[in-house]
């Protein structure tokens, strides 16, 4: 490995210095041209928003509402679907599928919107009946929307009675049980337009008349109304009897952020409540209002969430006390249970605080009794015609195509909320509905060309996506400088020293985008000191740079943009490669090409074109070939990449090593090539050494690396990947028991806020569990004997300076083998990593292990990133592990409220909203009926 060389590239590189320019790169400028992008990116996709919202409102105007209407729309979960005679079912029909490039390959209807309707919703209801036809107006203004932005994906109208319209329409496939739980309302996107933020604490009864099935309809309320809350809300949860008591009690007297992570944990406190006592709602009340009264949380709309199966105390003087007569606090009630003795105080005390009752007798009743608050809360909005358009915070979609197999997409949605404009039901203030579409964060990151600057961390998709604070990213932004220049759009420059595996220390270039989303108010850039701060372009023929691009060994980034292929349908199957010759060679000269990056992949190409003569010449002369050496490699800056495999080595070589399923070592949308990003920040003509993560198991081939200058401002990055005959082994050492780490290394703790852990399923935790696990992945070469060193045996461990890759598997492995219980649950978990120190070159001691002691010696290894580790291996420490604990996360942390931007508007009062439509008056008009129903019936028989 020591004698690969870079000759042929330096040769090359020399005929064409005098062409180079060395450019620093100005970050400001950078960022300012990177936000106007985004902003009329993101412009244009607000705009599609708007022209759905005036045409769904448009088309409801003109709609007479028809209670026995009968229409056939196309139910999604019913297209192409036939009876046993082979009929087309009510609700299918033919509806045409091709699969379509632009919607990750699954099969699409451009042509046509359908529709989408719960299984607890009946899809032949009247209001669905109704809604269906009058949202047919929304299908040519979905084509129109398509056809003025092909960047555009999924389009889309929530109606507040429960379907979901959807472009271009797709097959929905149902559960393993043939159930549809997916309900557009309870989607972040909807609840955010539908509603501005709200501060809700939920008050539930937990007396003993609350036991059974009472308690069970309860507690999935709660679960109902936690899944209506959005990032921009504030909860806490009450449970009262004889006394009152908080569910967490961390959050006593407090409001937090109703994040997923929040709520989940709200939810596993749920399922251990238990009843006793007598309902004394009074106190709990109390309570309530003095929380709202502190003067935290989102401060726009108030509510509290009474649920109970009655109220018998004179609880006038609370509401006299602390709401009346402003009303500030909305109190919306659930009478749980068919018994109906209470109703009368349990509606009174809604209807007196501007809020909504609702009776809740089943468990099939909790959706949509749960819904009617939200349509109370949004009467301002829409009363006011306030059309707020607001933007998700990032999100994994995990739902809307999980049956289709769809790949996990990070994303965000813009939203607009739909009123009616009918003069008659002004003062009810009618939401429609919800239109929208979604962005893939993945377009946005494709406004950001990769060879501009050094990025961070790649976008790793987990089960648990949880949205994760800045503050808790840059750990070493300890007063969050950083983070508040950002939350108040400030613009300028930062310099930050950072703890990660590559780089060691970044400046951020901050700028805020006016008049766009609060998830992007602010746009930062990462510019790594050195490599990151300078850029270079070398010039050469466009017909030289074509001919060294075609060669067999050379690829370039498909998920970069070189040219855009995504406007033109036609030029959706072409590869990056095939776009950029055929615009080079004047075949498609209406692509639009980044010209730039274009001409640094041509010099690439060209200075590198040596290399395959090179590679070609060692294949062919076996004798000058490194035993076990598989594939040689280079990449440049430029996303461009030559390899080469050698003849009979195809068996031992990793069928994806630099393939497109091998995400981690390839050029991609998100990030470098793990080798790449660590080799350049290594020094030049240094070896650096790592195993592939997916290789950790089972594997017989590490890869070298070897980093060298092509000039002082840019850097080349070349390796090889080799077998070796050693059996190699992981071995996972511990800080806390005394062994090497303690001596070479610096311990750092790291957070994973996505992590998921197995949860004992008799008991929960009062607080999030927090798994500190203590472990370091290390390549290890492991030998029966060492000849002259020690006369027993030992183990020879090559550890990589460098240690962070390979934790996510560690953790993997923890998880499934130490944890108790089988219920997954999304936990935040708290680990070691170390870092180098490198005044360390040698150093040996003793572990003591029980009734024996193990001797090691470590030693740097001379131009790498490797240390080799002698451990005398017969004295056993297995036994001295103790086990892994779960510790309760930190009471303070989980209080903790970091400084946030709000939304600029709140809607929350409008003087015509009429307080009166408080709920009830239909069930107890419809029992009058079925009441006379009844008598003239029993008057015929008579």
């Amino acid at each position: 490995i020591t004698t690969y060389p870079t000759v042929p590239v330096f040769k090359k590189y020399k005929e064409v210095e005098g062409m180079v320019k060395i450019e620093e790169v100005d970050g400001e400028e950078l960022v300012k041209k990177f936000a106007e992008e985004m902003e009329e990116m993101l412009g244009r996709k607000m705009k599609s928003v708007k022209r759905l919202a005036e045409a769904a409102e448009d088309a409801d105007l003109y709609h007479e509402y028809n209670e026995t209407l009968e229409f056939e729309y196309f139910n999604s979960m019913l297209i192409n679907s036939v009876d046993e005679d082979g009929n087309s079912v009510s609700l299918g029909g033919e509806f045409p599928l091709e699969k379509n490039e632009h919607f990750d390959k699954l099969p699409v209807n451009t042509q046509l919107s359908n529709i989408q309707v719960p299984t607890n919703v009946y899809n032949r209801d009247p209001a669905i009946l109704n809604g269906a036809y009058m949202s047919e107006a929304l299908n040519d203004v979905f084509i129109d929307n398509f056809k003025k932005d092909p960047t555009l994906t999924w389009q889309y109208f929530g109606s507040a009675t429960g379907f979901f319209r959807l472009y271009p329409g797709i097959q929905w496939i149902p559960d393993e049980n043939g159930v549809v739980t997916f309900d557009c309302r309870n989607r972040n996107w909807y609840i955010q337009a539908a509603t501005s933020p709200k501060d809700v604490i939920i008050v539930v009864d937990v007396s003993g008349s609350m036991k059974g099935l009472r308690l069970t309809i309860a507690k999935h309320t709660i679960n109902t109304i936690l899944d209506t809350l959005g990032e921009n809300d504030f909860v806490n949860i009450i449970a009262y009897s004889d006394y009152v008591r908080y569910v967490e009690p961390c959050f006593k007297g407090t409001l937090v952020q109703a994040d997923l992570d929040n709520r989940e944990h709200f939810k596993l406190l749920i399922e251990e409540l238990h009843v006793k006592g007598e309902g004394k709602v009074k106190k709990a009340m109390k309570e309530s209002f003095k929380i709202l009264n502190e003067g935290q949380g989102s401060l726009c709309n108030q509510a509290i969430m009474l649920i109970t199966d009655g109220a018998m105390e004179d609880f006038q003087d609370v509401f006299e006390e602390f709401n009346w007569p402003e009303r500030r606090v909305r109190v919306f009630t659930y009478l749980i249970g068919r018994e109906v003795t209470f109703a009368e105080n349990v509606k009174w005390i809604a209807c007196n605080n501007k809020g909504y009752y609702t009776h809740v007798s089943t468990l099939a009743d909790v959706q949509e009794n749960v819904m009617e608050y939200l349509h109370v809360l949004s009467r301002p909005m829409v009363i006011n015609h306030d059309h707020d358009i607001i933007w998700t915070e990032a999100y994994m979609d995990t739902v809307l195509f999980n049956s289709q197999a769809q790949s996990l997409l990070l994303m965000t949605s813009v939203a607009m909320p739909v009123f009616s404009k009918k003069k008659e039901t002004l003062s009810h203030g009618i939401l429609l509905g919800v239109v929208g579409t979604d962005v893939a964060l993945k377009e946005l990151m494709r406004l950001v060309s990769r060879y501009k600057y050094k990025e961070g961390k790649k976008l790793k998709p987990k089960p648990n996506y949880n949205s994760v604070d800045l503050a808790e990213v840059e750990w070493e932004d300890t007063e969050e400088k950083l983070r508040t220049a950002m939350v108040k759009g400030e613009t300028g420059t930062m310099s930050l020293d950072v703890r990660t595996s590559v780089d060691k220390g970044v400046t951020r270039f901050i700028l805020p985008i006016t008049n766009v989303f609060f998830m992007f108010d602010s746009l930062g850039i990462v510019l790594t000191r050195g490599y990151g701060q300078y850029i270079f372009t070398g010039n050469v023929s466009v017909e030289e740079g074509l001919h060294d691009l075609m060669a067999p060994d050379l690829t370039i980034a498909n998920e970069w943009t070189y040219c855009e292929t995504d406007i033109d349908p036609a030029h959706r199957k072409l590869s990056q490669l095939q776009a950029v010759v055929r615009y080079l060679t004047g075949k498609e000269p209406d692509l639009e090409c980044d010209g730039h990056l274009l001409q640094q992949t041509l010099f690439d190409a060209v200075v590198t074109a040596p290399m395959e003569a090179y590679w070609t010449a060692l294949m062919l002369n076996t004798s000058g070939m490194e035993e076990g050496v598989e594939t040689a490699f280079l990449g440049t800056r430029s996303g461009l990449l030559r390899f080469q495999r050698y003849t009979g080595m195809e068996k031992r070589t990793a069928k994806s090593f630099l393939t497109s399923t091998d995400k981690e070592n390839m050029f991609t949308l998100d990030h470098f090539p793990v080798w790449y990003r660590r080799a350049s920040d290594y020094p030049a003509g240094q070896f650096l050494y790592y195993m592939p993560r997916q290789e950790t198991r089972g594997s017989n081939s590490i890869t070298g690396m070897i980093c060298s200058l092509v000039s002082f401002f840019s850097k080349l990055s070349l390796g090889i990947r080799v077998s070796t005959k050693i059996r190699l082994s992981c071995t996972t050492l511990c800080e806390q028991h005394h062994v090497l780490l303690c001596v070479c290394f610096l311990r750092v703790s790291l957070f994973d806020y996505q992590a998921m852990c197995k949860m004992n399923s008799h008991s929960v935790s009062s607080a999030r569990p927090l798994l500190s696990v203590c472990t370091v992945y290390s390549l290890c070469m492991q030998y029966n004997y060492l000849n002259g060193l020690i006369n027993s045996p030992v183990t020879i461990i090559c550890l990589s300076l460098q240690p962070f890759y390979g934790l996510a598997s560690a953790l993997k492995w923890f998880l499934s083998n130490f944890l108790l219980g089988d219920i997954l649950q999304p936990c935040d978990t708290e680990y070691p990593s170390f870092v180098y120190e490198p005044s360390v070159k040698e150093t040996n001691s003793i572990i003591k292990c029980g009734r024996c002691q193990k001797m090691f010696v470590v030693q740097q290894i001379p131009e790498s990133n490797l240390l080799m580790l002698v451990v005398q291996a017969d004295c056993d420490c297995s036994r001295q592990y103790p086990p892994l604990t779960m510790e309760p996360k930190e009471c303070d942390r989980m209080r903790y409220q970091k400084i946030r931007r709000r939304p600029e508007s709140c809607h929350a009062y409008h003087a015509q909203e009429n307080a009166n439509d408080c709920g009830g008056a239909s069930i107890i008009s419809l029992s009058a009926s079925l009441f006379l129903t009844c008598l003239s019936f029993l008057a015929l028989v008579s």
